[in-house]
């Protein structure tokens, strides 16, 4: 049995697959692509896949993971271009590899997103004074309720710049086993900063990195 890892693309349309339908999908495209997948075991056997993170809808991404088992060697460019030729619209392998590294490595992921608004300027200014801010607290729905965190110290921008009608900006948030943030939190603290009203677009996963920060294998 060989345990390899996929990084695929999900973009365009396919922004709007939810992580359920997800799950569908690929039941779907392994059965076409006839590759020889290996099955769980048990009452019902069905095709072992997981994926490392879940893609909240609406989000692109140029770079998520699905691990799954094949029972037969086979060169990796044969089974990324099988799965490539039954995959649906926005969604592309970019590339199969052996399993490096275990899921429990991951620590951050990298999203890249615009703040479109009539007055760019203006929420440019009050981008800075939020990121500059002591504290970003924000409500959080947990498994316990409602709960007010600070996600400032967990927040890293690596780019913030004016664009035309829009501040484009490029952050790296906790992900993996134990804390999960995404962009939404940011643009929910960033209302509450201002009354400039603004509309994030072209929202995208760009990597998944681990504590080292080099990016997950």
């Amino acid at each position: 049995m060989l345990r390899l890892r996929a990084v695929f693309e999900k973009k365009g349309r396919a922004k709007y697959i939810s992580h359920l339908d997800l799950n569908r999908c690929m039941l779907r495209t392994f059965r076409r692509s006839k590759l020889p997948i290996w099955y769980t075991e048990g009452f019902n056997p069905h095709p072992y896949y997981s994926f490392a993170l879940a893609l909240s809808l609406g989000f692109e991404s140029s770079c998520e993971i699905m691990d799954f088992n094949i029972t037969e060697d086979m060169p990796f460019d044969e089974v990324r271009d099988r799965l490539n030729a039954v995959m649906p619209e926005g969604m592309r392998i970019v590339s199969v590899a052996e399993q490096v590294q275990k899921i429990t490595f991951i620590t951050e992921a990298e999203y890249s997103f615009s703040l479109v608004s009539d007055e760019p300027e203006k929420l440019e200014e009050a981008v800075h004074r939020l990121i500059s801010a002591d504290e970003i607290l924000i409500e959080k729905k947990t498994k316990k309720g409602i709960k007010t965190v600070d996600i400032k110290p967990d927040m890293k921008i690596t780019d913030c710049v004016l664009s035309g009608g829009s501040v484009d900006m490029v952050m790296r948030l906790p992900a993996g086993t134990q804390t999960n943030y995404n962009p939404t939190l940011f643009f929910e603290a960033l209302r509450k900063e201002t009354d400039i009203p603004f509309e994030p677009e072209k929202i995208c996963r760009t990597a998944i990195l681990c504590a080292d920060g080099n990016e997950f294998k």
